[in-house]
């Protein structure tokens, strides 16, 4: 018996990816089976609409760019972006894509990428966060440091770093040991974060080491009534094994440009200042 090829669009609704074909204007003439598998639309449902109305809308004027780049002839391997699903998520995919100008039509495949990508996502938020406390950490601070620094530059806003440092903290370790004194991290963590007003970053740099980020803190004044709310709300007890527990901190300020014009010359000049603090006291 001679071996007899299927239909073409049998093949193609075996295929766990979905394959569409649109024309030049992204109308959807062909959808296969997994297309509905994977955002939820029947052929029916989508057939003579646009492919561009079912994107996520923060992802839609990259999409229709690459697209366009697509017809002019380049071949998409690896384009990322995120549909609507019909249930209401976003699904996220990675597409190829070619032009056939002999059909005047693309044809594209799309592989989900949805778990893959909340891995990814997952994986850099542990790389710029701390995993006790969740702040960003020293690498995060750094990096929104310099974008502070370059946006206070252009357009004259101010900026301020405090350093801070907790006084006492060691006690807790010592009398309730290091689950006791993770606590303690973390709700001081929660005070700071209510400290800060919309726009201002903290991270945990240390054991007990903060620093907070000021956009548009234009001089020591305004940077010192920011320290001193900090040192209001840090101030309240803490509940220990053993009975409550005060905390204090010693804080050092820097303020761009006058005490440092890059990340490294403020930071070293917060920490100074955090430790001349901490002698007076």
């Amino acid at each position: 018996m001679i071996p007899k090829l299927p239909p073409l669009a049998e093949v193609l609704d075996l295929m766990p990816d979905a394959v569409c074909v649109v024309d030049a204007e992204g109308h959807l003439l062909y959808v296969n089976a997994s297309f509905e598998r994977i955002l939820g639309y029947t052929p029916d449902e989508v057939l003579g609409r646009r492919i561009f109305e079912l994107v996520h809308p923060d992802d839609r004027a990259a999409t229709m760019q690459q697209a366009a780049h697509v017809t002019a002839g380049e071949l998409q391997r690896h384009f990322r972006n995120r549909y609507i699903h019909k249930h209401g998520h976003s699904v996220d995919i990675q597409w190829s894509a070619r032009w056939l100008p002999e059909h005047g039509v693309r044809i594209g495949v799309a592989h989900e990428v949805t778990e893959l990508r909340h891995a990814e996502r997952e994986l850099e938020h542990r790389a710029s966060h701390d995993s006790l406390t969740g702040l960003p950490n020293r690498r995060r601070l750094r990096s929104e440091l310099q974008y502070a620094i370059t946006h206070a530059t252009q357009t004259g806003d101010g900026l301020s770093v405090l350093y801070l440092d907790l006084d006492g903290f060691k006690e807790v370790n010592d009398r309730c040991g290091h689950d006791a004194g993770d606590r303690v991290l973390h709700e001081v963590a929660q005070r700071l974060q209510q400290s800060l007003r919309q726009g201002d970053l903290v991270a945990r740099v240390g054991g007990d080491e903060f620093v907070a980020l000021l956009p548009g803190c234009r001089d020591i004044r305004a940077a010192q009534a920011i320290a001193d709310g900090i040192r209001a709300r840090l101030s309240p007890p803490y509940t220990l094994p053993d009975g409550l527990f005060r905390l204090d901190a010693s804080i050092g300020i820097a303020c761009f440009p006058a005490d440092g014009s890059d990340p490294d010359a403020l930071l070293t000049h917060a920490d100074r200042a955090m430790y001349a603090a901490k002698r007076r006291r």
